[in-house]
């Protein structure tokens, strides 16, 4: 029935987050706020485009960073649809979505996966590990914060990525609004520290790269 209904499962708040609700909705747990949506399992369209365009099988691929958890969509989808078996380390600084996360995503995951409540920019210039996937999905509802768009974050975020390693750093670009916010910042912030990054048009988002030669495999 949830092919044709979208059944409301549970409704939650937090300080970050006023309004979280969980739904069933063709078959998947999706995870809403006020004006966007956080996860919708492999329906997560831009993660999913994304991973059909660029490889991950032809890179070496051990661990995996998400920045911005949700229900865990990302995790989902390189597991069920391309058979990976990562280990991810999840950031999420949301403790009612790492509950959601919780009940409605990690029972239906085989991978191992640490879940770790903490701000993402903390972690990040704290971080002594390094990543050969790193996730950039943070939001607050339909906004990426300000810290994320610091030049003292991506560098930060630069030394989490090991030499041969991955960044996919999602962004709106839904309106003319966004897409130009999207191009601003790609190229006012983005491209002077990743000097080598490109970027993806993904079901009006941008999935932004560290390196162009990834569309290229």
């Amino acid at each position: 029935m949830s092919y044709l209904f979208e059944f409301h499962i549970e409704s939650t708040s937090s300080e970050y987050n006023p309004h979280l609700y969980v739904s069933l909705n063709r078959d998947r747990y999706q995870l809403c706020t006020a004006n966007a949506i956080y996860s919708y399992e492999d329906l997560y369209d831009n993660f999913t485009e994304a991973f059909r365009k660029i490889p991950l099988n032809r890179h070496t691929i051990k661990n995996v960073l998400i920045l911005g958890f949700g229900l865990g969509s990302v995790p989902m989808i390189l597991e069920q649809k391309h058979q990976f078996n990562f280990h991810y380390t999840g950031i999420e600084i949301d403790e009612e979505v790492i509950y959601l996360a919780s009940k409605y995503a990690l029972p239906s995951l085989q991978s191992p996966i640490e879940l770790i409540c903490a701000d993402a920019a903390a972690y990040v210039a704290q971080c002594q590990t390094t990543y050969d996937l790193v996730i950039m999905d943070v939001f607050l509802d339909d906004v990426v914060p300000d810290t994320f768009e610091q030049q003292s974050f991506l560098e930060n975020l630069k030394k989490c990525i090991t030499p041969n390693g991955i960044l996919m750093y999602n962004r709106l670009a839904y309106n003319r609004q966004d897409l130009e916010q999207t191009r601003a910042f790609y190229e006012k912030q983005f491209k002077p520290v990743f000097t080598e990054g490109s970027y993806l048009e993904v079901h009006g988002n941008w999935i932004l790269l560290n390196r162009a030669d990834l569309l290229a495999s």
